[in-house]
């Protein structure tokens, strides 16, 4: 990684410190006398223009006056906010400026009401922007298109012939499979709603609080997913990640006390967040699945990925959200 900084960002030059977790990439945090950035190497994907895209949103964001910052790519010496780490098929690597503050941990929750108000701030900004580049993800409820592998027969056959390590997960998986054909069935309604640039993988692991005041979010980051989606979207991807929370209802009523501030949902919208919310939780138990039908991720990843879904998703259809 040192070789990486010294021939693309040379005036960066100094020592790197690898940040611990994340799926889909590598990141570290590089220091330069005085100065901070952060190095982050795209592992799970190659695709030039899904970089460009999330870029592309990256640096008209940083064009505008928001109440939270974000991450800021810095140009490397051929002039390109990326850069490939290998001829033909390598990673792709790129270079941000350093944010201040502090990730909360899992026990924080005063956060949330900032959380919703930033989230609804950024939303308003994402609905007016124009861009020239067409996004590159799919919306979420294109489940077909995004996960190939992950048909209904697919899955439905896997169920039949589970490996050992997963056959004790038999009725989990039979929950998240009838979800997936659920939320499948529920395409020509989704596609009815509001649309517009949503971040789509907004969460607590996605933002800084200040660190002093750990109520207040000070940048939201991991633009990789960004894409045109359903509005509504953002929200339910927030709000999904809430089940099971020890202050559960507290901290859905702090969300949508900011995030109200900032939007207005129509009737429809509101109507459509339970089904969201649902396949929120599918397209992860898909992105799993896949991962591990490719040889990405060892069995235990899915095995846990399983268990905390499928235990979301029974929560969700008890009636408490």
């Amino acid at each position: 990684m040192e070789a990486i900084i010294s021939r693309f960002w040379p005036e960066w030059k100094g020592t790197l410190r690898k940040r611990s977790g994340g799926w889909n990439n590598t990141t570290y945090f590089v220091e330069s006398g005085e100065r901070r950035a952060v190095l982050r190497v795209y592992d799970t994907h190659r695709d030039r223009n899904k970089i460009e895209f999330e870029h592309t949103v990256l640096l008209k964001l940083n064009g505008q006056d928001l109440p939270f910052a974000v991450p800021a790519p810095i140009l490397s010496i051929t002039g390109e906010t990326m850069v490939q780490l290998e001829e033909g098929e390598g990673k792709f690597a790129c270079l941000f400026g350093y944010i201040e503050g502090k990730s909360p941990s899992g026990q924080d929750s005063g956060f949330y009401e900032s959380f919703g108000e930033s989230a609804g701030a950024l939303s308003a900004v994402l609905s007016e922007m124009k861009l020239e580049i067409p996004a590159v993800y799919r919306p979420y409820y294109e489940l077909e298109r995004s996960y190939p592998l992950c048909t209904r027969e697919a899955l439905r056959d896997w169920l039949t012939q589970l490996p050992e390590p997963l056959q004790k997960l038999t009725p989990e998986l039979k929950v998240l499979v009838e979800a997936y054909e659920s939320v499948a069935d529920s395409r020509e309604q989704l596609e009815n709603l509001h649309h517009q640039l949503v971040h789509g993988d907004l969460n607590p692991s996605n933002l800084l609080v200040d660190g002093e005041n750990g109520e207040q979010v000070i940048a939201l980051l991991d633009f990789e997913f960004c894409t045109r989606d359903v509005r509504v979207m953002e929200a339910a991807v927030i709000l999904s990640g809430m089940l099971c929370h020890e202050d559960e209802e507290r901290i859905i009523r702090d969300f949508w006390r900011g995030y109200s501030r900032k939007i207005m949902l129509s009737a429809e919208e509101f109507m459509a967040i339970p089904t969201l919310m649902l396949l929120r939780k599918v397209d992860v138990f898909l992105h799993f699945v896949t991962r591990y039908w490719q040889g990405t991720d060892e069995v235990h990843v899915l095995q846990e990925q399983i268990a905390v879904l499928a235990a979301e998703i029974q929560q969700m259809s008890g009636g408490k959200l």
